[in-house]
This record gives C-alpha cells, sequence and structure tokens, in this order.
C-alpha cells in the first residue's frame, strides 16, 4: 500500500523555508487528525505513523471484529466476513488494522485539508517570526532593501523575513536603493490582521547605544556604562558615560586612538556629530560638560524648578547654543535642566569675530564683509552704514539688521 506522501503531493510546501522538515510533518499529523475527526467522529482508534525522512505519513485504523449482523459503530467495529477479506486468520474478538489511502478521503476532503494545512503552517511561520522579534526587540539588524516606497522601506533579513523602516524611523540624510545593506534596531513587534509586523529605527538612541557596544568593547563588556543618550538623528547626539574602573577614562575609550572606534559610528549616522562626556551627579559640573564645546564662566542652578542660568563669555554663547539651537536642545535633555545661556556680565568686552555669528548671520553675508577687511564685530561697528553700502554689495536694510546684531553683543 501506498503511504500518504503529502509533503510531495502538495507543491505550496515548498514555499515554506522556515519551517523544518519535522515540525511541518507534526502540523500535517494534527491537521490530519482533524479531518479524521471530523469524518469519523473520533481519531482514538487510529493510529498515524509519520516518516520524516521521506516526508510520507501513514494512516492505519484499528476495528474490533465482530460476528456478521453485530456491528454498531462501523467506524471502530468491522464484521467478521469483511475481516477474513483482509486476512483469512482473524477471529471473532480480534482487533484488525487497516491501512487508508489518500483515495480513501473523497476529494472535498483532500482540498479542505490541504487548505487547513497551509494555513496551520502560515500561522506557525507568523508565530515563530514574532517571538523571534519580540525577543530582539533593541537590537541591531542587518537586512537588504527589497522596496523603497515615500513613506516606508521594506527589509528582508537573511531568512526573507519582511521589516519595516518607516520614513519616521530613517535619518533625514538616509538614501537608499534596491539591493543596498541596511542596519538598524528592532524597535517593536506589533500583530496586524493576523500577522507580525517588525518596525525598524535608525534614530531611536537604542540604535546608538548598540553601536557603540558593537565599536566599544569596554561598552559592551561592562565595564563602561552609558548613562543617557539624547540624540537629534543627522545632526547631532551627546552622549554620557561612566566607568566604575579608575584605570579607564570611559571618554577616551568610546572615541579611540585618534578618534578611530567613533568614527565608525558617525559614519554610520550620515556624519552625526557625537559629543561623549564623563557622568557626574555634580549637576552644576554635569551642565558645563554637556555644553561642550563652549566654555562656561559660572552657573546659577534653581534645583526646586530644574532651571540652570549659564554665563558665558560673549564669544562662546553662540558655541553653547550650536547650531539651530541644537546643542543647548541636548544639554537640558542629557541634564534634565532648562538651561538659559546669558552673556558674563562682568566680563571685559573684547571684540568678537564676525564667524561668531554664524548662526544669525547667514554665511555669505558674512563673507561679503570679509572682502572689505571687516572681520570681527567692532571693525563693522566702527564703520558708518553708508560706507558699508558703497563698499559692499550689500542691500542698506540688510547692513542694518546685521549692525543691530553685533551691538546687541555688547549691550
Amino acid at each position: 500500500m501506498e503511504p500518504i506522501n503529502l509533503v510531495e503531493s502538495f507543491s505550496e510546501f515548498k514555499e515554506f523555508k522556515n519551517i523544518e522538515r519535522e515540525t511541518m510533518m507534526r502540523i500535517l499529523e494534527d491537521v490530519f487528525r482533524h479531518m479524521l475527526i471530523k469524518k469519523y467522529g473520533s481519531d482514538e482508534n487510529f493510529d498515524i505513523i509519520v516518516n520524516i525522512d521521506k516526508g510520507d505519513l501513514e494512516v492505519w485504523r484499528r476495528r474490533t471484529i465482530m460476528e456478521d449482523g453485530e456491528v454498531t459503530d462501523e467506524n471502530k467495529e468491522i464484521s467478521y466476513s469483511d475481516a477474513i477479506k483482509i486476512e483469512p486468520d482473524f477471529e471473532v474478538g480480534e482487533d484488525v488494522s487497516e491501512e487508508l489511502k489518500l483515495v480513501d478521503f473523497g476529494r472535498r476532503e483532500i482540498l479542505s485539508m490541504r487548505q487547513n494545512l497551509i494555513s496551520k503552517i502560515l500561522e506557525f511561520e507568523k508565530d515563530n517570526i514574532y517571538k523571534d522579534y519580540i525577543d530582539r526587540v533593541g537590537q541591531i539588524v542587518t537586512g537588504e532593501v527589497y522596496q523603497v516606497w515615500k513613506k516606508e522601506i521594506l527589509v528582508l533579513d537573511d531568512d526573507g523575513t519582511e521589516l519595516i523602516l518607516p520614513k519616521s524611523e530613517q535619518i533625514p540624510s538616509d538614501f537608499y536603493r534596491k539591493g543596498d545593506s541596511i542596519r538598524a534596531v528592532v524597535l517593536k513587534v506589533d500583530m496586524k490582521n493576523g500577522s507580525p509586523q517588525v518596525i525598524l529605527s535608525r534614530v531611536s538612541p537604542t540604535f546608538l547605544e548598540r553601536l557603540f557596544e558593537s565599536e566599544v568593547p569596554e561598552v559592551f563588556d561592562g565595564l563602561i556604562t552609558i548613562k543617557k543618550i539624547v540624540r537629534i538623528p543627522g545632526e547631532r547626539a551627546k552622549v554620557s558615560v561612566e566607568s566604575y574602573d579608575d584605570r579607564i577614562d570611559p571618554v577616551g575609550a568610546c572615541v579611540g586612538m585618534k578618534g578611530a572606534r567613533i568614527h565608525g559610528i558617525v559614519r554610520e549616522l550620515r556624519n552625526e556629530n557625537i559629543d561623549v562626556i564623563n557622568y557626574t551627579s555634580n549637576a552644576s559640573l554635569y551642565i558645563t560638560r554637556s555644553l561642550s564645546p563652549a566654555k562656561v564662566s559660572s552657573i546659577k542652578i534653581d534645583e526646586k524648578g530644574k532651571k540652570a542660568d549659564v554665563y558665558l563669555k560673549p564669544d562662546q554663547v553662540s558655541l553653547a547654543i550650536g547650531k539651530g539651537g541644537y546643542n543647548i536642545k541636548l544639554a537640558s535633555k542629557l541634564t534634565g535642566y532648562e538651561i538659559d545661556v546669558y552673556r558674563d556680565a562682568d566680563t571685559d568686552y573684547e571684540d568678537v569675530d564676525l564667524q561668531e555669528f554664524s548662526d544669525e548671520i547667514d554665511q555669505w553675508i558674512i563673507d561679503e564683509f570679509k572682502k572689505i577687511g571687516c572681520d570681527t564685530a567692532k571693525t563693522i561697528l566702527e564703520i558708518p552704514v553708508e560706507d558699508l553700502v558703497q563698499r559692499t554689495d550689500l542691500e542698506e536694510e540688510t547692513i542694518k539688521e546685521v549692525v543691530k546684531i553685533l551691538r546687541s553683543e555688547f549691550e
């Protein structure tokens, strides 16, 4: 008798690459038993033998031999006259086992089982993907860009599992084409319409933390602890680190010799500037470090209101604020204090390099002044507006606006 070879019969099985043959056969047995119950009312007297190596199974039905005319349950009992057709030596009261073939089941039952089997395997695959990735939340995965859409990117991992990188979780300067390799952290796993949806992120602070773990052995080994990470993706990030071993310089270890370790991280994050600072419980010192590269003159802290007034020399104010205000925003997030920057009133105001005003004055305007030898604030303020109009290609209104900005520096 031919065994029921469903693995070969159902061509759809070839699509299920992530399921081991053993698991597939187990699912096959469960589906078969479900069909037996549906057809015969019970599967108690059926033995299913699975042959994993060959990818087939055998179904045997056990029935008790009864006197002719005394059969009450045709599923569990067989008449003596029918039993001796199988084996002449059978006697009343004995059990007879008979193998069932696939053809013994109706076409409708086979199609139903086929659909049920495929559905079960798909469900198993989805469940496996969910369990696999729910355990990998917060870990970096590498995949290949399969499709690029306006609002998201479809990524395939090594097993062909579909992962989603939404536009909101991409670094603004990220640009990918189909076939590109991509690294991101698993942000979350949702179940949507019964299917797992794995969401990736490249803007999460966790992504930067995992990159440090991969590039800095001391962080991976726990010798250096990352206390907090704050980011404006693609622009700037601040990372506070701490080591309980006095022999280890946490900042030096994270940056590496000539920036060797941090360079790979910066490149991965599309040249995002990364400030690594030593963590301290001293609020004043922590704020001072967080405003790097600006040099702070003094700080007044309101612990109750979680506010800090920071005083700096005029040439340090723009450094503290940073391009687009990113530096002071990140310093506030990192320390947990609302930081306000002031020019130090006790400072003897000296001249300020014109380049220090690049966050308030467009670069092309600064370049125009430099062409006529005005490269500091006072060199411009000392020349009447009318003369500046004649000597440069700038409009009078533009010059007046620049003068206003420069004068406020010394007021």
